[in-house]
């Protein structure tokens, strides 16, 4: 497997022949994904199917992904999880400069940029999860990623945060532009949030929806159930 952290032009990510087996199990099969720049991709899937195995090799989290084709990747890659996994023995803009020099600046920017500004020097402990999230939104922005992985990043919050969170993070996409890859269980939130979707079956891309307005939400929503098996009566 051929990986390039370059500089890439019209694609963000490019994958080709991804595969990566746990034992006797294949959960990535000879996978193919392009993301062009400034693209939001949702990454839609089964339990298990492979969504998070996926992100971590695009991370460079998973060293053990084999295949004959290439793995490119910019080199400013930032990941946001469904825990904000912050420090708790730092302080909040500690935390969003964490390992970089001089960036205390770039920092108190980002925070006031998802609504924490005023609150550096607050613990972890003293934010609520929605707060939590906001932090690691922040910590991401500021190392100015040109892809941004997502892995359910609004998975435990309640409903209102997470709306309130889909506000943020569209707002934030269309100021930076990175190109975006988010992992979730949630149809209604891609819909919400991408501007194309895939659906992950067998190790491979198995459905594509664009969100270019050929369809109604209703109609996107109907046929992405329907590739990920849901039927009408489980619905």
């Amino acid at each position: 497997m051929a990986t390039d952290t370059g500089r890439l032009t019209a694609a963000a990510v490019r994958v080709e022949g991804l595969s990566r087996s746990y034992g006797e199990r294949t959960i990535l099969d000879a996978l193919d994904l392009e993301i062009p720049a400034g693209e939001f991709v949702a990454l839609l899937g089964r339990s298990g199917s492979g969504k998070s195995t996926l992100l971590r090799a695009l991370a460079g989290l998973d060293h053990d992904v084999a295949g004959t084709g290439r793995l490119e990747v910019p080199e400013q890659v930032s990941v946001v999880f469904q825990d904000a996994r912050l420090l708790p023995w730092q302080r909040v803009l500690d935390n969003v400069v964490l390992g970089l020099d001089g960036a205390e600046a770039r920092g108190r920017a980002s925070l006031s940029e998802v609504g924490l500004g005023g609150r550096e020097r607050a613990w972890p402990s003293e934010l609520s999860g929605g707060e939590q999230q906001r932090a690691a939104l922040a910590r991401c922005l500021v190392r100015e990623p040109r892809l941004l992985l997502a892995d359910e990043p609004f998975g435990a919050l309640d409903a209102l945060t997470r709306l309130k969170m889909h506000t943020l993070l569209r707002r934030l996409h269309a100021q930076h532009r990175p190109a975006v890859l988010l992992v979730t269980h949630d149809v209604d939130e891609a819909i919400a949030l991408a501007d194309r979707i895939l659906v992950l079956s067998s190790g491979r891309i198995a459905a594509e929806q664009r969100l270019d307005g050929a369809r109604t939400p209703s109609q996107t929503r109907s046929e992405l159930l329907r590739a990920l098996g849901v039927t009408q009566e489980a619905r």
